[in-house]
């Protein structure tokens, strides 16, 4: 995909990548959450973020998943680690896979890492998993 010239184009495309990667419930309610000030943010993010790297063409949306996993987890952003499990999820990560991500991060981020890595995704696998079942 052609990366759209215009701000806005980018934008509006990094909200619907948003919205498919992370979920509607979690976009909803961010955007319910949002004030003045934090809409600085999510504008920040859905325009070069998910406007700008996430609809480029070098890595499918699943290896950017896996990436953003190994990353957030050796960087202990356990927030946006579990918000990107489900988007992995979403994306085709299978819990298996994700499991070698933690491994892998474990060996060179450290044992902490792994095993927070793994109670945290383990929560949001099974959350996913009763949301499907219902």
């Amino acid at each position: 995909m052609a990366l759209p010239d215009s701000t806005a184009e980018r934008a509006q495309l990094g909200a619907k990548v948003r919205r498919e990667v992370l979920g509607a419930v979690h976009v909803d309610s961010g955007k319910q959450q949002a004030n003045a000030f934090t809409q600085h943010f999510i504008d920040f993010t859905q325009t070069q973020c998910w406007g700008y790297v996430w609809l480029r063409d070098g890595l499918s949306r699943k290896t950017r998943s896996m990436l953003n996993l190994a990353m957030l987890s050796a960087t202990a952003r356990w927030h946006e680690f579990e918000v990107h499990v489900r988007g992995a999820l979403n994306n085709g990560v299978t819990p298996e896979e994700i499991a070698e991500i933690l491994l892998q991060a474990g060996v060179y981020a450290g044992i902490p890492v792994a095993a927070e890595g793994f109670r945290r995704a383990n929560d949001v696998i099974n959350k996913v998993a009763a949301e499907k079942a219902r």
